[in-house]
């Protein structure tokens, strides 16, 4: 991994002292937890446990076991939470060089380097025995590779060597699909298989509106992120070629499940959605007026948990 740090930062950040150069006042107590959960990423956590719960549902068809819902939840939000907390350890040197993180616990001094990979090591080595215990072995073992996934093929290898780095290591974001269908059914199925390409196609869609948003911080740190690498226009293209695919993707569910008519006016009124925004987004980058990515940030956020909610949904009506 690309060294981008200074000596003085790693030297302060070893100390405890804040990569300001000012040593950061003792925290309340619940301030240090909060800023341990701010390790978490809880908004990306959120998300992903999103994709979790819904399709439990639809592989129990109706109504599954609440305790083993939560039981799964528990342990993918820890899984979750480890991984992003090896992300931020492993992030710190860029972290403190990029308006869009420079507020993380790691960055402003609130918790050590030692104490954030201790953390991460704790909640994945509890996280998988926590699923092993109340799922069943194949759950534990997904989630565990999600956990490599993300640090390893993701942070460690490819988030610093190529612009193609969040396509595959989107791919950890993919698991919790099957580490929900796993924990109902013990087994995989064609079902979660399409679901986790459904997310895998979703997520440069989702992403590289932000790099647009934050090119110059990625572009300071030497992060080969799509938005730095290419022009808007060319950025754009992607992002819709991307959304059609997603869409396309989640309306093989229908057969395969097979779906019914909320599940199906869903993918297709939000997936519509979805794609007119990556659109427009394309329209405006081609003709210099702003392309607004963010806004094609949130709409796939929407969309993901739209569409999500209606497989969730789906299985509870007779139609």
């Amino acid at each position: 991994m690309d060294a981008i740090t200074t000596s003085s930062h790693a030297t302060s950040s070893q100390a405890g002292v804040a990569p300001t150069g000012r040593r950061s006042a003792t925290p309340s107590f619940g301030r240090t937890v909060r800023a341990y959960f701010q390790l978490t990423k809880p908004r990306v956590m959120e998300l992903l446990l999103v994709t979790t719960v819904p399709v439990m549902f639809l592989a129990q068809g109706g109504l599954p076991n609440l305790w083993l819902v939560a039981a799964t939840v528990f342990g993918g939000a820890m899984s979750a939470g480890s991984a992003a907390s090896f992300n931020m350890y492993l992030d710190r040197d860029i972290d403190v060089h990029m308006h869009r993180t420079e507020n993380r616990p790691l960055v402003t001094g609130e918790v050590s380097a030692r104490g954030a990979l201790v953390f991460s090591w704790v909640l994945a080595v509890v996280s998988t025995v926590w699923l092993l215990v109340t799922t069943n072995w194949l759950a534990a073992t997904l989630s565990a590779v999600a956990i490599f996934f993300y640090v390893v093929i993701y942070t460690m290898i490819l988030k610093r060597r190529t612009e193609q780095n969040i396509i595959w290591g989107g791919i950890a974001g993919c698991f919790p699909v099957l580490i929900g269908w796993t924990a109902v059914t013990g087994s995989l199925a064609w079902t979660p298989l399409v679901l986790f390409v459904v997310v895998f196609l979703w997520t440069p869609a989702h992403y590289w509106p932000l790099s647009m948003k934050y090119k110059d911080d990625y572009d300071d740190v030497d992060v080969p992120m799509l938005g730095v690498t290419r022009d808007g226009s060319q950025v754009g293209l992607q992002v819709i070629l991307y959304a059609w695919a997603t869409v396309a993707c989640s309306l093989l569910l229908i057969p395969i499940a097979p779906m019914g008519i909320v599940y199906t006016a869903s993918a297709l009124v939000f997936g519509g959605w979805f794609v007119y925004e990556a659109h427009v987004l394309y329209n405006r980058a081609v003709r210099g007026t702003g392309p607004k990515p963010m806004r094609v940030f949130h709409a796939s956020i929407s969309y993901l948990t739209l569409l999500f909610l209606a497989i969730a949904v789906d299985p509870l009506l007779p139609f």
